[in-house]
């Protein structure tokens, strides 16, 4: 519809895996021809959580469902070296072509966004509101037990002024701690060390609650989050996906922001966690140990909660004299229609302090003529030359034009960001290492989700082509690792 692909990007169903884990049926996107499809729509979300998840299926000697694989998370796990912005704009926007690595004479397009870096001791004041889930679906080691840890090194890096309040949700909604200034640091350690899970689990009234108190204690220009934590098993009070989403769509009027952290497994409802976070104008993460906690709250404490940009979204459209064809590498939860890219009032991503997102396209360059991936029309001369279709223009030399829209957290209105981008590819070997890392990190979830896209790609392929990208990055480090992981685990 008016230029966005027609075919379902997400199956619009539950897909329930063995132990009653849950999560949004996926349907890769297909080539695209640019002639019938020029624009390309999604909305961007820096989310991680599904290479946090995977990670704890492959360390557990499991094969992920497929549908638990989002390439763009996993991709977006990682740091990029993204120019920081230097306008007007809290976003910059850096692209980079180079040669697909697992598909002969087909070219991939990086596309990378990198939020403002505020310094911590530059942030607002907070006013958070813990909102913990406590029913009996909790009561196992990786779940309560360590959100309680993995709240308690968050305030560790809160300020003294800011303040923290504790809501917990069971059979119903209670107030385990009112707003407390986290000078009182012993005093709301102490009480989310005293939590304990029993019960039925009645999350919407918690979700009530939460946002009550975090309303209550606003603070103008700063930070005003409910930080969800939970397994997503909700049984009690609102429990169907639209009920759910539709409160959550208007708590987020408030101007109060969410942040999802899913714990456990078996029972986990990352679907359910994921679309929440969407619709409350915040971010989610799979939090599957101490270390993984720390990392989203500690080391990307800002990011995760200071929101620089909310309803970011993105619209590329391809030159028809350059690119034959091409297709997005993941979002496919988070795909627009054309004509909402200039919509305001639709609901797009939230980009956080610091945060980096990339987008990957694999393009098939014009004159490579038809592949296996597209059909010829039927109805359409099809023995025209290119270049009477497509007739020279002060464009002609661009590969794809950028646009991208956001508005200010306290904004209402969008605005608006273009870049061209030239036809213009460089040799693998000398492309940027983030390039060629981001390659590796799609083609190891082309691998995992045993894609009909994968190529060439191999678990051998993508360890070489990321082994030199990895410098001092520890969790790079982990990758070439879990690389190998699943190639172990996939040859038994």
């Amino acid at each position: 519809a008016d230029g966005q692909a027609s075919h379902p990007s997400m199956q619009q169903i539950n897909m329930y895996y063995p132990g009653g884990e849950r999560y949004a049926g996926i349907q890769e996107h297909p080539f695209a021809k640019v002639t019938e499809v020029p624009l390309s729509t999604f909305s961007l979300h820096p989310d991680s959580a599904s290479y946090a998840n995977i990670r704890r299926f492959l360390t557990q000697g499991q094969w992920p469902p497929p549908d638990a694989v989002r390439i763009d998370e996993i991709i977006n796990y990682f740091n990029y070296d993204y120019p920081e912005p230097e306008d007007e704009h809290p976003i910059s926007v850096s692209v980079e072509v180079g040669p697909c690595p697992w598909s002969e004479q087909h070219l991939l397009a990086k596309v990378g966004l990198k939020g403002r870096d505020i310094p911590r001791g530059e942030r607002p004041p907070a006013n958070l509101v813990f909102l913990i889930d406590t029913s009996g679906s909790m009561d196992i080691p990786n779940r309560l037990p360590l959100v309680k840890e993995s709240l308690k090194a968050l305030l560790d890096t809160l300020e003294p002024d800011d303040r923290v309040a504790i809501t917990t949700y069971a059979g119903e909604s209670k107030v385990a701690l009112d707003s407390t200034p986290v000078r009182r640091k012993k005093k709301i350690q102490d009480v989310i060390e005293s939590l304990e899970a029993r019960g039925s689990t009645h999350g919407s009234a918690g979700i009530q609650t939460a946002y009550a108190i975090a309303q209550k204690n606003f603070i103008q220009d700063g930070i005003n989050r409910v930080i969800l934590a939970t397994d997503g098993d909700f049984n009690v009070g609102v429990t169907s996906y639209e009920g759910l989403l539709s409160l959550i769509e208007e708590k987020r009027k408030s101007g109060v922001f969410l942040t999802v952290l899913g714990y456990g497994m078996g029972n986990l409802k990352e679907e359910t966690l994921a679309m929440l976070a969407s619709k409350g104008n915040g971010n989610y993460a799979y939090i599957d140990n101490y270390g993984e906690a720390r990392r989203v709250l500690v080391e990307q404490v800002v990011g995760t909660l200071v929101t620089i940009a909310k309803d970011a979204k993105i619209q590329v459209e391809f030159n028809p004299a350059q690119v034959h064809s091409y297709r997005l590498l993941g979002y496919e939860t988070r795909m627009l229609d054309a004509a909402d890219f200039q919509d305001d009032a639709k609901d797009a991503g939230e980009i956080g302090s610091g945060h980096t997102v990339t987008a990957l396209y694999q393009i098939v360059p014009s004159g490579i003529g038809e592949t296996s991936e597209t059909t010829p029309l039927r109805y359409q001369v099809q023995e025209m030359k290119e270049e009477e279709m497509f007739p020279a223009s002060v464009y002609q030399d661009e590969l794809m034009f950028v646009k991208l829209r956001y508005k200010q957290p306290e904004g209402d209105t969008s605005i608006l960001m273009e870049i061209p981008v030239p036809a213009e590819s460089t040799a693998l070997e000398s492309t940027t290492t983030d390039f060629r890392f981001a390659a590796a990190a799609a083609g190891f979830g082309l691998l995992l989700r045993d894609s009909a896209h994968k190529g060439l790609v191999t678990f051998d392929s993508i360890r070489e082509l990321a082994a030199a990208t990895v410098g001092k990055d520890p969790y790079r480090e982990e990758f070439l690792k879990l690389v190998v992981t699943a190639k172990t685990l996939r040859s038994n």
